[in-house]
């Protein structure tokens, strides 16, 4: 009986000591093949076709955090499979569901940082050279200081990115501004965006993106606004209310890479670090490719049978100008729209 009671307490021991492994090995392998210091950042875009400039980018963010940490720092991209609005992305990162995200001013919005709106002021910019002396200046720093304190650390700009320059396209082209008089358009339908619009004669209508091919070819909308590498990939152009192409060249896009600024405390020096430098590769890749996939899809909307013209943009600055003055003064950014302006 004595044996059989040592027996059984050498076996519980070694049990005990066999599962404290167990739990060491566990919390090891929970840190990855980095170690205790790695981590895994999930960073993600609303764009379903990975094959345009935000999939670059963020291609981009992966391989120079991944390379620069010797796999300390994972990201894992994910290109419209956490969420395909824009809204869902700014939610998911403040919930920690996503680590790393794309979204654009008119989104950062229902965050209550109004500010931001000055970027999606129409003829805000009239050059690309002219949009990139603007966010990577002064006007650029305090935006980013605007969105990291009135968020109260929820978000932290790691960059800015382009979506391109934003053109019409509808049922016919545009030969003077009076021909969007009455003509739906699939836009923003609030904030300054819309009164644009709505200046112009046009009706602001509300479509979601991934639904616009079907509105476009079900007479839902007459017509929609956005750049080449955009529209012509989800075949807009193809489509009876989307194959007339007018370069209204209206918005030089301005979209913020963002992480979330209290986990981005969190992390180690290095770490942030290699973040930050893996910001300014994704930064770089992304203007890269869209510069580029410009020129390339409108050749592609082209060759697919869809008529671009150019048209006169002054009436459309002139309608623009005012709404920016009322619209700044509204939002507190004054100062920020004359230096805009003043840069060109």
């Amino acid at each position: 009986m004595k044996r059989l009671m040592m027996l059984m307490a050498v076996l519980v021991l070694t049990a005990m000591i066999a599962a404290c492994g167990s739990d060491d090995g566990e919390e090891s392998s929970g840190d990855g093949d980095g170690g205790e210091d790695s981590i895994k950042l999930v960073a993600a875009h609303n764009q379903t076709d990975p094959d345009n400039p935000y999939q670059d980018g963020l291609e981009a963010f992966k391989e120079t955090a991944e390379e620069e940490s010797d796999g300390q720092v994972e990201v894992e991209v994910h290109a419209g499979t956490i969420g395909t609005e824009e809204s869902e992305l700014v939610e998911k990162l403040q919930t920690g569901a996503a680590d790393v995200v794309l979204v654009s001013p008119g989104f950062m919005t229902s965050t209550g940082i109004d500010e931001v709106n000055l970027f999606a002021f129409p003829y805000l910019f009239d050059s690309y050279d002219h949009w990139e002396s603007v966010v990577q200046g002064e006007v650029g720093d305090q935006m980013a200081d605007i969105i990291n304190e009135e968020s109260g650390n929820d978000f932290k700009l790691l960059g800015y990115w382009t979506a391109g320059v934003r053109h019409y396209y509808g049922n016919e082209p545009l030969e003077q501004m009076s021909d969007l008089e009455g003509k739906s358009i699939r836009t923003q339908t609030s904030g300054v965006v819309s009164d644009f619009w709505e200046e112009t004669g046009a009706i602001p209508t509300q479509v979601a993106w991934g639904e616009l091919y079907q509105g476009l070819q079900q007479n839902v909308v007459d017509s929609a606004e956005n750049a080449y590498p955009y529209f012509v990939q989800q075949d807009h152009h193809t489509t009876q209310n989307g194959q007339y192409i007018t370069e209204t060249g209206h918005d030089y896009t301005t979209r913020f890479l963002l992480v979330n600024g209290n986990e981005f405390d969190q992390y180690s020096e290095e770490q942030q670090e290699i973040i930050l430098s893996a910001a300014e590769a994704s930064v770089e890749a992304e203007w890269e490719a869209l510069y580029s996939q410009e020129d390339e899809f409108k050749d592609i909307a082209i060759e697919d049978g869809a008529e671009v013209n150019e048209i006169d943009r002054q009436p459309f600055i002139d309608i623009a100008e005012p709404l920016q003055d009322e619209a700044a003064e509204e939002y507190g950014v004054t100062e920020l729209l004359e230096q805009i302006r003043d840069a060109r």
